[in-house]
């Protein structure tokens, strides 16, 4: 049951992020055409596709698509492996949350770029297989600026350029688990430490124990 709970979290990061992409692919055109204000010209939502990392991050070169999506496969299992470890070791409760978080969120975005070239028909034109090349639906758009940059800026110069990316609800629940750790480090590493220096006073009582007795 306990493990159930943890997985659980990120089992509904994966639904919810799920639920929505595939609703902004039936319900929204894609592109400005279907842009939605949810909040006047900052929070907006508009439907794109991003056939690279988090927040519309790429990687270079003809198989940096595959070697990302394999990295993500890898990086599931490791996650997920650790996640298990940590409810295992009764770490702190935040911080186990915060990584099913990110386990949930970093499926998410997987199931996007093994399935979707298939079940969307989204993988680009000159992908070598739909398959491990489907681009990731995102549409949480946060307008802070957007335009061209003036030509005399060095490499972004003349450029048409938003400030702040695109995103979705898996990029949210990493960013958000990720910036949680980093802020309540101290109280979760904490409760590691000390639940550490419980079990190694225990096995110390147990042999001592075991030396009385012998």
């Amino acid at each position: 049951m306990k493990y159930l709970k943890y997985f659980g979290i990120a089992l509904l990061v994966i639904i919810i992020d799920q639920v929505v992409k595939l609703l902004v692919h039936y319900q929204m055109d894609f592109g400005t055409p279907g842009q939605i204000k949810v909040i006047g010209d900052w929070f907006k939502l508009h439907y794109t596709t991003n056939p690279g990392m988090a927040f519309g991050m790429q990687l270079g070169s003809e198989y940096g698509k595959l070697i990302l999506t394999s990295f993500r496969l890898v990086a599931m299992f490791g996650i997920g492996y650790y996640l298990y470890y940590l409810i295992d070791k009764k770490a702190h409760v935040g911080y186990i949350v915060c990584i099913a978080m990110i386990l949930g969120g970093a499926i998410g975005n997987l199931i996007d770029s093994i399935f979707y070239g298939v079940l969307l028909q989204n993988a680009p034109y000159n992908a070598p297989s739909p398959w491990f090349h489907g681009q990731v639906v995102d549409m949480f758009y946060i307008d802070i600026w957007e335009g061209f940059i003036p030509e005399w800026v060095p490499l972004w110069g003349g450029s048409y350029t938003a400030l702040w990316p695109i995103f979705n609800v898996a990029d949210a629940a990493i960013f958000v688990g990720v910036a949680i750790i980093l802020i309540f480090q101290t109280r979760f590493f904490e409760h590691e430490k000390a639940q550490a220096e419980r079990d190694v006073e225990e096995e110390d009582e147990v042999q001592k124990q075991f030396l009385k007795e012998s």
